[in-house]
């Protein structure tokens, strides 16, 4: 009985400890070495999906920041550090805004390794993004390698030299194309619950060679939650109409058939 009444309590102090409830979410920000007063800005895609507004702006304060509000279900958002008078803008962070405490950590001289975490699908984004790099190394070690090779060539107009680079970067790239499809579809398949996977899937409807039937089985054996999210009901739609009869196409007469 003692036993039970410690677990009770531990779970009471747990549930307290939480800072946001249904539809909510909280953004507990770090911006180490940033001025008092910089403003960060929180942005969202826009209703055409064409461009980025701004939903919300909050202060740096003292190193750290807070944004809090409501949100339905998840999506990616952008984090914007307003820039230094005369310097270029600071880069986007990108991170998926959903129910939940997030944690960003800016680096501002290195925007691109600002650290975000404290959600399933923003935990699941960054280690995704790191799988990634690991199957596109190849690509980017090839550009690397041979940058100044084609920039040489490119000033001394050495075609065969070109041709050559070009040939091998295509090499690598379709091979790394085959690489990052399968990653993609066995991410889809084995993370049911993951906002990723969902995105993952309507991408793949983009494509001309994919596999239809597939591709709908594993929308199917998605968690119910995100199937009824934006791009959950894109990729409703989306296969809908890719198993409808083309608009303007007659149904075929009697005598067509042989």
């Amino acid at each position: 009985m003692k036993k039970i009444v410690l677990l009770l309590s531990a779970t009471v102090v747990f549930i307290s400890c939480s800072k946001v409830g249904k539809d909510e979410f909280l953004i507990t920000g770090t911006a180490t070495g940033i001025e008092n007063g910089k403003t960060i800005i929180l942005e969202t895609q826009d209703a055409n999906g064409m461009g980025l507004v701004s939903i919300d702006t909050v202060k740096v304060e003292n190193g750290k920041f807070e944004i809090k509000g409501k949100v339905t279900e998840p999506s990616f958002h952008m984090l914007q550090l307003e820039s230094v008078p005369g310097k270029e803008p600071y880069g986007k962070i990108p991170f998926i805004l959903e129910n939940g405490e997030i944690t960003i950590a800016i680096n501002k001289d290195s925007i691109q390794n600002s650290k975000v975490s404290g959600t399933y699908s923003n935990d699941e984004y960054v280690k995704f993004n790191e799988e990634m790099k690991v199957v596109q190394k190849s690509l980017m070690d090839f550009q690397n390698k041979n940058m100044e090779a084609m920039k040489t060539a490119q000033q001394t107009q050495d075609t065969a030299v070109i041709n050559n680079l070009m040939k091998g970067y295509s090499k690598i790239q379709e091979e790394v194309g085959v690489a990052s499809k399968a990653k993609y579809t066995t991410y889809a398949e084995t993370h049911p619950k993951s906002f990723i996977s969902a995105l993952i899937i309507q991408g793949m409807l983009n494509d001309p060679s994919a596999d239809v039937k597939k591709t709908e089985s594993i929308f199917n054996s998605l968690d119910e939650s995100l199937k009824n999210t934006k791009p959950g009901k894109a990729i409703k739609t989306r296969l809908t109409e890719m198993k409808s009869p083309s608009v303007g196409a007659s149904a075929p007469t009697v005598g067509d058939a042989k």
